[in-house]
């Protein structure tokens, strides 16, 4: 039988690259099967019901701003040292089309614990449809991806590796989720200190959510706690904006 050669695309050329590093990162999973039928219930009554993305997004970005531990990463300049940032930068994982061949890029979102769920969902909808060259993040992957090997790797080090570029570049926590598709994601791997992924959401609201986490910077516990947390926080403050925008429609 004869094979056929199939160059890297520059995108794939990226994750290669991008995976040497995850692979170094000691992560392990911590999973909580959640209930969130009055969250699943609100959505759909909402007005341009926002994706589950966009709903796990504020959820998980409003726990990190309440717990500091869940914006610290591991970085070795000038020496190895965690390092706190004020806020969250969320970086989340879509498929796009690159040339005919199906593509993982990485979109940022700054501080989504801020932002209303109606953005967070247009964000996350332009991550997947917006022209790739108009993303700033996509943007930056292709120019990257572009340069010789020893050049990408050494941009990725020092990426992951000096404190101001780490948070702007590669984001303080991952959304990983293939749920749309009937599947779950069971330890994906990642440079960034927590990536949070989840399965399909059955008829009454239940669902496993997953939080792979950096143990250079966190530990089981606080991530257990961060998911008890996290659930208490879908079903109050979450649930609090669904409802109030499908309030808002009915009153309209």
């Amino acid at each position: 039988m004869r094979s056929r050669w199939v160059s890297l695309s520059p995108p794939r050329r990226f994750m290669r690259d991008l995976l040497r590093f995850a692979a170094a990162v000691p992560s392990i999973p911590v999973q909580r099967r959640m209930n969130l039928g009055a969250v699943a219930a609100a959505r759909a009554a909402a007005p341009e019901r926002p994706g589950w993305p966009a709903v796990f997004l504020k959820g998980y970005a409003l726990v990190c701003r309440d717990v500091p531990a869940l914006r610290r990463a591991f970085v070795r300049l000038p020496w190895p040292h965690l390092v706190e940032y004020p806020a969250s930068v969320a970086a989340v994982a879509v498929e796009r089309d690159y040339s005919g061949e199906p593509a993982v890029f990485f979109g940022r979102i700054k501080d989504p614990a801020a932002a209303p769920l109606h953005e967070l969902h247009a964000q996350v909808r332009g991550f997947a449809a917006r022209p790739l060259r108009e993303v700033r993040a996509f943007r930056e992957v292709l120019h990257l991806a572009a340069l010789p090997a020893v050049l990408r790797r050494a941009a990725i080090w020092l990426g992951l590796n000096l404190p101001r570029l780490r948070s702007h570049h590669f984001g303080t926590f991952g959304l990983s989720t293939y749920s749309s598709l009937g599947a779950e994601s069971l330890h994906p791997i990642s440079p960034v200190t927590s990536t949070l992924t989840y399965g399909p959401i059955d008829r009454d609201g239940r669902v496993d959510v997953r939080v792979i986490y950096d143990h250079r910077v966190l530990d089981g516990a606080t991530v257990a706690r961060a998911l008890a947390r996290l659930e208490e926080t879908l079903n109050g403050p979450v649930l609090a904006e669904l409802r109030d925008a499908a309030h808002l429609r009915r009153a309209g």
